[in-house]
């Protein structure tokens, strides 16, 4: 299934007023549900233990206070002004800022990059390379390795925090909306239904994930907006009813005065303060499903204001009940007669807000995925029109099972929001990390000005993370150790996958010592197509040497394929297959490297096979209209196509173009050049990568090459041929199936990473042909043993 990307909304009209209202509408389902049910536990978790409300209301209006300025700096100015901007091809999130950063500096760990890459449309610079100045930071950023690595890590622990933050998000959100029966219910009875009534609705919440949230996708937007309008009418009435005057409180003064009573206390309490801002990530994490504008609308003129009515609202109410017989929650300033309409629609916003956490961890396990640092999972696209809405079975379940161990071990609001408030605050200090990183190196603004950004937003998340960090026995440990856990899963998978790429590069075999394989060695060409899946994008892997040395037989037309990921969020379909010869024509074989974005559907292998095919029948059809317009078939340039066909590769693509290039262009180093050319079934672009000198060749059609066109027509015809046949002998699959062992003489902790670690993890997750889902019976494999 070769799903393409599929915008909201129309990228010529994104801009006008109706698309963009249209799309803030849309967006509030999937982008501020976490967000817009914080009202229903900030309150409850700030006066949990560490702070009392009194009869001078300074601890009340100290929260407020606190909670307006940390709406306003984070969400608002931070995010929906500045971060929102480092978007990567409209994309946001982790992954977006690590991927701009490895565009413009040479920090990425990612194995077999090449320079064709940086030709693709989707592989854009903020400054062209010849024109931009290094910075300093970019060049001890380039040539400190361990800088990779730290930079790597702190990736990879802002992924294992969103991770983290599936887990809690869904219980703390249903739980504090269920929490209202409280007040409907005796205390003895309450105990019992709360818990149970929430661990049914995440298991009906999990076990409907497979089904995908197109099909309800429709219902988000109008439970957020109504739940909006609710909070934000509950607020309007309490300010007219209990206090007008709480707009007062929004002063800073009262933050000053609400530290100088509470001391350590009121700074401890700010770990549930901070859970106003839950949600707020997810502007950035999903703005490749809706435009800049509309994410900037939505928040600043709807979930803004009624955030602050909101809290307003239950301010004022409090200020004027000081000795209610609950504890303090978001219920006990509903009003009696729209309690249970009010209960009903928390319950169904907290959901959609649970929704859209999941939705986004599946997401960014499947972009760890891509880029090679998480093992391989089963993902499952669960709609053929909207690209992105995925389902991955294993990680449901198993956050399906957290979750409703969570609350049934937690069972209060106070633990639950300790441990959800320490893993939002953790995503948020490494985007702001990234994002002083994007200021310098990709907006090439002054470090100073990255400088106070960081110190800036950073104090202010440093303040609330510390205020976390003090409730580590009381729930905020639990974030932490799941953070490393999943950080040790994926740096271990990471670093072996490393170590086989590099082995395997390593222990390639040199082209020579392909094309002397034949009869004379007792090796055989049977009928078919051989796909060989290999890491390499250059050179003969070590696993088809060993296929050969124990079965001295391989097909008609061989094909080495290189499945990659590049640090781009798409790669267009016309620009995926990349396309070279390996040997001399007649030797049939082939090499094509794959390229994905993080973001990206893989395709299955029916629609891959059929598409390849097509891939290579277009190359070979440029491949000898290019050998006709180079030369007249002269020695010196057939010698040439023997000696470098095996760098030369071309970007075969579904663009059509019509007429004759004008001229070619080709370069020492490889370079991106465009050509249109004319087939005989189709015209195809491309752009070829060519490492021979510069120089230009105007195309004269002459009638003396009419005997030259003829023998090539004649060869194209029996290439084609030989092709189509094998593709009707059937084709096989040749994979390795490896096993890896670390060197003697390595330290304990490879040993253990590699050995025990790395070895474990790749028999318990699906294997490279299940990932394909190639057929069992086309499939070869291959055993290999990487020592690293």
């Amino acid at each position: 299934m070769d799903l393409e990307r599929v915008k909201c909304w129309d990228t010529s009209k994104k801009d006008s007023w109706k698309n963009i209202l249209l799309l803030a509408y849309q967006s509030l389902g999937v982008v501020y549900g976490d967000l817009s049910i914080s009202p229903l536990y900030v309150y409850k978790s700030a006066f949990a233990e560490d702070i009392q409300h009194s009869e001078t209301n300074e601890e009340i209006y100290g929260v407020l206070s606190f909670v307006f300025w940390t709406l306003t700096l984070v969400p608002l100015f931070k995010y929906v002004f500045i971060v929102l901007r480092a978007d990567d091809n409209g994309e946001g999130g982790t992954f977006a800022l690590y991927s701009l950063i490895c565009r413009h500096a040479k920090v990425s760990l990612l194995p077999n990059r090449q320079l064709a890459d940086e030709a693709l449309s989707t592989y854009k610079l903020e400054h062209p390379p010849e024109k931009e100045k290094s910075s300093r930071l970019k060049v001890v950023l380039e040539k400190c390795k361990a800088l990779h690595t730290a930079l790597l890590i702190l990736v990879l622990l802002g992924t294992c925090m969103v991770i983290g933050d599936g887990v809690l998000t869904p219980a703390i959100s249903v739980f504090s909306a269920v929490s209202g029966l409280e007040l409907s219910m005796s205390k003895e009875h309450h105990q019992y239904a709360v818990v149970p009534i929430t661990c049914f609705i995440l298991l009906c919440l999990f076990a409907l994930q497979h089904y995908g949230t197109h099909r309800v996708g429709f219902f988000f937007a109008p439970v957020v907006l109504a739940w909006l309008l609710c909070i934000s009418a509950l607020g309007l009435y309490n300010i007219f009813q209990w206090n007008r005057y709480i707009y007062q409180a929004l002063s800073p003064y009262y933050m000053f005065k609400f530290l100088r009573k509470t001391r350590i206390s009121g700074w401890m309490s700010l770990g549930g303060i901070l859970l106003c801002i839950t949600g707020s990530e997810a502007m950035f994490a999903d703005l490749g499903h809706f435009s800049y504008s509309a994410i900037q609308v939505a928040f600043t003129f709807l979930v803004y204001p009624a955030l602050i009515l909101a809290y307003m609202g239950q301010a004022a109410y409090l200020s004027q009940h000081h000795h209610t017989s609950h504890r303090i929650s978001f219920y006990v300033s509903v009003p009696e007669s729209v309690r249970w309409p009010v209960l009903v629609l928390a319950i169904l916003a907290s959901v959609v807000g649970s929704q859209a956490i999941i939705s986004g961890t599946f997401s960014i396990i499947n972009q760890s995925q891509s880029l090679g640092c998480f093992p391989r999972v089963k993902v499952v696209h669960t709609s053929d029109k909207v690209h992105g809405q995925i389902y991955i079975p294993e990680i449901n379940w198993m956050l399906m099972i957290l979750c409703i161990a969570v609350t049934i071990g937690f069972r209060d609001t106070k633990h639950l929001g300790n441990a959800s408030g320490l893993a939002v605050m953790a995503v948020m200090l490494v985007t702001t990390c990234l994002t002083s990183l994007v200021i310098i190196l990709c907006w090439r603004k002054p470090p100073i000005l990255a400088l106070c950004f960081l110190i800036f937003f950073g104090s202010i998340e440093l303040l609330y993370f510390s205020a976390s960090l003090t409730k580590f026995r009381e729930g905020a440990w639990l974030p932490i150790l799941l953070a490393l856990f999943l950080m040790t899963i994926m740096f271990v998978w990471h670093y072996a996958t490393i170590k086989k790429y590099e082995f395997d590069l390593h222990n390639k075999v040199s082209l020579e010592w392909l094309l002397a394989l034949g009869p004379s060695l007792g090796i055989a060409r049977v009928p078919g197509i051989g796909l060989v899946f290999t890491d390499l994008t250059s050179g003969i892997p070590a696993n088809f040497s060993r296929f050969v040395t124990n079965l001295p037989a391989f097909h008609r037309v061989l094909v080495f394929v290189c499945v990659k990921s590049v640090p781009v969020p798409y790669v267009p379909p016309a620009e995926r297959y990349l396309v070279g010869r390996v040997g001399p024509a007649a030797h049939r074989s082939y090499r094509c490297i794959v390229r994905y974005g993080y973001r990206d559907v893989h395709q299955d292998v029916d629609s891959f096979e059929s598409e390849l095919v097509d891939r290579l029948a277009d190359f070979i059809r440029y491949d000898w209209c290019r050998t006709q317009r180079t030369s007249s078939c002269t020695e010196d340039d057939a010698s040439r196509s023997t000696d470098m066909s095996d760098c030369r590769l071309a970007v075969i693509g579904t663009v059509a173009f019509s007429g004759a290039p004008a001229y070619e262009i080709e370069e020492t180093q490889p370079a991106s050049v465009s050509v249109g050319f004319p087939t005989v079934e189709s015209i195809t672009d491309v752009i070829e990568m060519e490492p021979v000198e510069r120089r230009v060749r105007f195309a004269i059609d002459d009638d003396s090459q009419a005997d030259s066109r003829t023998e090539n027509a004649r060869q194209i015809r029996e290439e084609l041929e030989d092709l189509y046949a094998a593709q009707q002998a059937g084709t096989a699959f040749i994979l390795g199936h490896s096993h890896v062992k670390a060197k003697q003489g390595s330290s304990i902790m490879k040993r253990l990473a590699i050995n025990f670690g790395y070895n474990f993890l790749r028999k318990n997750c699906r294997g490279a042909d299940v990932a394909l889902k190639v057929p069992p019976v086309s499939l070869l494999e291959v055993g290999m043993v990487y020592v690293v």
